[in-house]
């Protein structure tokens, strides 16, 4: 909504810019003169050119920045170059002087029958567009860019509607009014030049911000799937649904009515779900040009929800890359559709260096704002959902587990479309370290969030003390999936942030596998950590991120694996003291 109200106020401001008044006398002239004959036309005519304009620019240049990564670096180069029209009026006198002459010769050509003609009124709006360039190209071009690096919108066309009816709005006063808002005009010129040189500075700070990644530090800390949990608390208790031992839930963004709601079938005769929902409403897609349903038609579609830190992902991917390898020339796409969970997640450079790691090669689109994840109707991490060439849902599943049924899925789809040769045999995933299959029937603990919003089994002296700096003190015993903090911490609504050295964090836990999603300080410094089991060294039981020693250092915004046991499993107490200040902790997960 505000965004809307700022939009709306830019247009209303174009008005107070040197630059309008060559046209005003032409726009003056019709004062006297019915509304619905000479000022409607003029104001259609404005819009029209500014419809024009704003169109041509949004999906040219949506198009150019969802093409690969290099399109946002042109964009923002196209957003300095607004800023500092705004700042040097002489820049945009010159880059737009080829508009102001047309606008100059349609002026004067209308201008010259001072009947109500609606045909001369339209021309004089047009030209009222055309002579706006250089006051409203830098602030209308702020929308477009916007438009441009997040992806053209129903919100990018409300943003330029707004904007059209302000500027719509002071050319109605003018004609109403006439000179006495011309008079008001020339008083307010010098402050409206203050205005816009404010917002060119801005929108430089802006550009120096994104540049150098200071706005995906800052979502970082910011969670954007905090909203929405009454909501899926209730959506919950209606469906019946909860997280299963090989999923995990959506448990902050409400399920919204989409395009498809599908009950879990087994495949055999692989009934019709729905149709593949659109692919659009991804704010970037990595390692491929934008995606479309219709598109796609006569291909064989597999479309994975996941998120790079979920441990149920993770274990999923393996067969999701062998499967798009194996059955790439037989006609499978398969698309990653990248839902974050934790407000880093949103933070496509991170996402991109997971990717690298993981070596995913396929199409990922990055779905930040669960625009995709709605159109499906999507509740769990992983989801796999299978398209068959004739764009129709015919098998989906949830979380982990059932390889071998997905795999012939594939198959029998792929056979329907018409493949003369599908093999027959099934994948066997290699999978070592993090991405190893759990050990199920040893898993007795759940998944834990350390955030006070979603935290469960918290055991201390005194309660989670929520946004404010206080110090724990774990109890000596814990029962089992009890966890305490030790030390100074910052608990947030997801995560958990340690405010002093030798801050610590407790769990007693029964599983093979211990994993801790974890980020270093807001100065992104390596923070230093020991690892005890049962108060020892951890010894052969270390995790992949973790020596035999208990020693390990958190980089990067991840899911660490700190506890991989050898030996028989049973009830053993972690824990984890940071010997640094400033590391961030999320939730614990378990195999």
């Amino acid at each position: 909504m505000w965004l809307l109200v700022l939009a709306y106020l830019g247009g209303v401001l174009t008005i107070v810019s040197p630059c309008i008044l060559p046209v005003l006398p032409f726009v003056f002239a019709r004062t006297g003169q019915p509304f619905i004959k000479s000022g409607l036309p003029l104001l259609a005519g404005m819009a029209l050119t500014f419809a024009l304009v704003a169109t041509l620019a949004a999906v040219g240049g949506g198009w150019v920045v969802q093409v690969n990564q290099y399109g946002r670096w042109l964009a923002l180069l196209f957003v300095a170059l607004f800023g500092l029209t705004l700042l040097l009026p002489h820049l945009a006198e010159r880059l737009t002087r080829p508009l102001v002459a047309a606008g100059s010769r349609l002026s004067e050509a209308a201008g010259q029958d001072n009947r109500p003609r609606p045909g001369a009124s339209f021309l004089i709006g047009v030209a009222t567009g055309l002579l706006w360039a250089p006051c409203a190209g830098p602030i209308l071009g702020l929308i477009l860019t916007g438009a441009a690096l997040q992806g053209a919108s129903t919100a990018t066309t409300l943003l330029l509607l707004a904007y059209a009816a302000g500027a719509a709005t002071s050319l109605a006063a003018a004609l109403l009014l006439g000179g006495k808002v011309f008079a008001l005009m020339k008083r307010s010129i010098g402050t409206g030049e203050w205005i816009r040189r404010g917002l060119g500075a801005a929108m430089l700070a802006g550009v120096a911000a994104i540049a150098l990644g200071l706005d995906t530090g800052l979502l970082a800390r910011l969670s954007t799937a905090s909203t929405g949990g009454i909501e899926q608390a209730l959506v919950g208790k209606l469906s019946g649904k909860s997280a299963s031992d090989n999923g995990t839930m959506m448990a902050q963004i409400p399920a919204m009515g989409g395009a498809m709601k599908v009950a879990d079938k087994a495949p055999g005769t692989l009934p019709v779900e729905g149709q593949l929902p659109p692919l659009n409403g991804a704010v970037q897609w990595l390692n491929s040009p934008p995606l479309d349903a219709q598109a796609l038609k006569g291909k064989v579609v597999l479309v994975d929800f996941w998120t790079y830190s979920c441990i149920n992902c993770l274990r999923t991917l393996p067969y999701v890359k062998a499967w798009a390898e194996k059955y790439r020339d037989q006609g499978l796409v398969v698309i990653g559709v990248h839902a974050p969970e934790f407000a880093f997640e949103r933070d496509v450079g991170n996402v991109t260096k997971a990717m690298k790691a993981l070596g995913i090669n396929y199409p990922v689109a990055i779905d930040n704002d669960y625009r995709i994840w709605r159109a499906f109707n999507n509740e769990y991490w992983p989801a796999h959902y299978f398209a068959d060439a004739q764009g129709r849902i015919r098998y989906h599943h949830f979380g982990e587990g059932d390889y071998a049924e997905s795999e012939r899925v594939i198959q029998q789809l792929l056979r329907e479309a018409g493949a003369k040769t599908v093999a027959d045999g099934l994948i066997n995933a290699d999978a070592k370290g993090v991405q190893q299959a759990p050990d199920m029937n040893q898993v007795l603990s759940p998944e834990t969030y350390v955030g006070y919003q979603r935290a469960e089994h918290f055991v201390a002296q005194s309660g989670l003390v929520p946004d404010k700096v206080a110090t724990y003190n774990p109890p000596a015993n814990l029962a089992l999936n009890d966890w305490s903090l030790g030390g100074q911490w910052a608990v947030g609504a997801e995560r958990a942030t340690a405010s002093a050295p030798a801050s610590r964090i407790v769990y007693r836990f029964h599983a093979r596998d211990l994993h801790l999603v974890l980020g270093p300080g807001a100065d992104g410094k390596p923070v230093r950590f020991k690892v005890s089991i049962d108060g020892q060294a951890p010894g052969d039981a270390h995790g992949v991120d973790v020596a035999a020693d208990g020693s390990g250092r958190v980089t990067e915004q991840r899911l660490y694996q700190l506890v991989r046991q050898t030996d028989a499993v049973r009830d053993r107490t972690f824990s984890i003291e940071f010997l640094d200040p400033g590391v961030s902790a999320y939730a614990f997960t378990f195999g």
